[in-house]
């Protein structure tokens, strides 16, 4: 027998009864990373008196999710086996599908247990009225890709939940200024851990607002249901050039309002403040 096992996304109390009930009949334990696994397990111990018993610990990640199922023997199955992933749902935004997949292969018996997730919770917080939402994680990271996503998402005519990491929120944050200036945004930072902050506005304001340190952080955001921008609502290039972000971010955003290139828009850039520099100091 099979269960997945969804684990707090921050705040350890939200762990539930039938979770501890299933982590002390576990005999064996898939996990993504077994160190996050017998941190949780002893904080459990600590804090919950979870009176733990498992045998034996495997690590079965992204990374090696079919290496290791192509070498597993159906019958461990036949012990109390448990997967679970460091943070939230498995197979969510997290591996456990080739998992999940191999039972069914195999006739092998699991379950899910319902648990926490970062998204539904962030929809839940962001006050959107829409019963209609779709969940798209995370973005690539970077080039075409990215971009063709982000317009294809955008255009949507219902909310769309992304997972951006915290040394890439003041470039999305760039990029729907560009593309979406107009549509109001909830994003929330470290759900359910101490420094849970909620934000909601456009993009242009956020911006200004989430910066530096307070960039920090893992991040849901919503985008609010499209409306079908059209290209005379983006930002014109005064208004990118205008905006507070680094040169390199803002040649980007020029880059695709102009159609000139990355490195052309970063030189205008730069000569247009090496300039006004000289103009401030006459």
């Amino acid at each position: 027998m099979l269960t997945l096992l969804p684990t707090p996304i921050g705040n350890i109390e939200d762990i539930t009864l039938r979770t501890m009930r299933v982590l002390e009949e576990a005999e064996i334990l898939f996990c993504e990373d077994t160190r996050v696994a017998k941190k949780l397990l002893k904080l459990l111990q600590e804090r919950h008196g979870l009176k733990s018993n498992i045998k034996r610990f495997i690590s079965l990640h992204s990374h090696n999710e079919e290496r290791v199922l192509s070498s597993l023997e159906p019958t461990i199955f036949e012990k109390n086996v448990v997967y679970m992933s460091d943070a939230g749902m498995p197979c969510v935004s997290d591996p456990g599908a080739l998992l999940v997949e191999f039972c069914q292969k195999e006739g092998i018996e699991y379950t899910v247990l319902p648990g926490p997730t970062a998204f539904v919770t962030a929809y839940a917080a962001s006050g959107f009225k829409e019963k209609e939402f779709l969940f798209y994680g995370f973005l690539p990271h970077k080039g075409k890709q990215r971009e063709s996503e982000l317009e294809k998402l955008l255009g949507y005519p219902f909310a769309v939940i992304l997972y951006e990491a915290p040394h890439r929120i003041e470039k999305l944050l760039a990029e729907l200024s560009s593309l979406a200036p107009d549509r109001t945004l909830f994003i929330a930072k470290e759900i359910t851990k101490r420094h849970e902050r909620y934000f909601k506005g456009v993009a242009k304001d956020l911006s200004e607002k989430i910066t530096g340190a307070l960039s920090k952080g893992e991040w849901v955001v919503v985008l609010s249901k499209g409306e079908g921008e059209t290209e005379d609502k983006r930002l014109t290039q005064k208004e990118i050039e205008e905006l507070d972000l680094s040169p390199k971010q803002k040649a980007k955003l020029l880059s695709k309002a102009t159609g000139l290139g990355v490195k052309e828009c970063y030189k205008i850039l730069i000569s247009k403040i090496e300039n006004g520099d000289k103009m401030t100091q006459k």
